[in-house]
């Protein structure tokens, strides 16, 4: 009688392999995985709030949890706003410091044209909700700042997709562009959308910032120690009436982007090693539940016509698919036919015009200023959330078309320059080439 050995039985959910965390953690720092997990989230915000299953979603959002007594009695929609998306700021300002220690906003020469650009990309937008408010008579002009922001995870998402065949240097200017129009976005969230500010608590969080730079240049800094920190930071941000996501920005730049003295030999900076580790939380999970509690807007019949007809729904629109790429690119050209500043040899205007309606995609900031200008009692709120949704889809849709051409363009050229030099070493070109229009 023979006796089989038991089947050996496999997990279904196991514990996952040290190489698969290692390539989940990869994909998940990429721009386009961060975009995906962004519209996943903001699907299912729609899908959820306008299914049968609506007030659910409603009533989850508007969910109280944290101890009165701390002032931390925040719905759930408010700790996904003001907790989770520090971690995203975090990144923010981690990349800033970058940029202006080993980046292009190091120089004044390179970082000139994308702050100008970013500056003037931000203004237009403002002026263009203003004008559509002005013209109507709107009380909504809170708002301005709605479609001033850029979402650099979609918006390089959107380039990389559309727009593999343009040069190096176009990516180079979003990206600083993008960085750019953060630190501007920072900027106004902390001076125009805070209230009742405490300099007690405010000064709470600035000692907790200055700590935290003192320790985080160690040789070792602890890690709990650190964390103890950006959280009194955090903490004291929230209580001062400055926007709490603002101490994960001052955090991000208040890290090293430089290797210390202190550090051991070959170690990689502190910036880029704690953006290696908190990047896959911010694109994974901040960002994402972020999204889902604050993109979920009723899309009926009627109140998609409600926000039509909203003055401020109308403005950001307006701003994001109009004055976004119109102030990217005037600027741009004001600057260039002004001053000794110059694009690089390979990009065309049409390319800047390109990149500034893929600017108008501003999805994650536009929705948090769209929060923090309109109360959920207010009128208009729902309007923008719907505005900020089809004004970033309708930027993305005209940048990627833009970008599809703009690559067939230089595609083309590119295959010319080939077949022109082949033509030269072979010695037998004998027509006149073809001038190279300016498109």
């Amino acid at each position: 009688m023979s006796s089989k050995s038991p089947r050996r039985r496999w997990a279904v959910f196991g514990r996952p392999e040290p190489g698969a965390l290692r390539n989940l953690g990869d994909t998940l720092r990429q721009e386009s995985a961060g975009a995906g997990f962004l519209l996943v989230g903001a699907v299912i915000a729609l899908v959820w709030a306008n299914s049968p299953w609506g007030d659910a979603y409603r009533e989850l959002s508007a969910t109280v949890v944290g101890p009165a007594g701390a002032h931390l009695d925040l719905t759930v929609a408010d700790w996904a706003e003001d907790g989770l998306l520090t971690v995203f700021f975090f990144i923010v300002g981690l990349e800033l410091k970058r940029e202006f220690v080993v980046g292009q906003l190091r120089r004044f020469a390179t970082a000139i044209v994308p702050v100008v650009a970013a500056a003037g990309g931000m203004a237009a937008p403002a002026l263009v909700y203003w004008l559509v408010g002005a013209v109507q008579g709107s009380d909504a002009a809170h708002g301005w700042a709605v479609p001033v922001a850029t979402d650099i995870a979609f918006a390089v998402a959107v380039l990389t997709a559309f727009g593999r065949g343009l040069p190096t240097a176009l990516r180079a200017f979003l990206l600083t562009l993008a960085v750019a129009d953060d630190l501007l976005g920072i900027v106004v969230i902390a001076v125009f959308y805070s209230e009742g500010i405490s300099l007690l608590w405010l000064a709470g969080a600035i000692a907790a910032v200055a700590l935290y730079l003192l320790v985080v240049r160690g040789r070792r800094p602890p890690a709990a120690l650190l964390f103890g920190l950006a959280l009194a930071a955090w903490y004291c941000m929230h209580r001062s009436g400055v926007h709490a996501t603002i101490a994960g920005a001052l955090l991000g730049f208040a890290t090293p982007a430089l290797a210390t003295k202190r550090q051991p030999p070959g170690q990689a900076p502190r910036a880029d090693h704690y953006e290696h580790w908190w990047r896959p939380y911010s694109s994974g999970l901040a960002v994402p539940v972020f999204a889902l509690f604050a993109a979920g807007v009723r899309l009926s019949p009627a109140e998609l016509a409600r926000a039509a007809a909203d003055p401020a729904a109308q403005g950001v629109v307006a701003g994001l698919v109009v004055g976004k790429p119109l102030g990217i690119f005037l600027t741009t050209f004001a600057l260039v036919s002004l001053t000794k500043a110059a694009l690089d040899a390979s990009v065309r205007w049409w390319d800047v015009v390109a990149v500034g309606c893929v600017g108008g995609v501003g999805f994650t900031v536009s929705l948090l200023i769209g929060e923090l200008a309109f109360a959920p009692d207010s009128p208009h709120e729902a309007a923008v959330k719907a505005g900020v949704l089809f004004g970033s889809l309708g930027a993305a849709v005209v940048g990627a078309l833009l970008l599809a051409w703009r690559t067939r363009w230089h595609r083309r050229h590119l295959d010319l320059a080939w077949a022109t030099a082949s033509a030269l070493d072979e010695g037998d070109l004998d027509l006149a080439v073809p001038q190279e229009d300016e498109a």
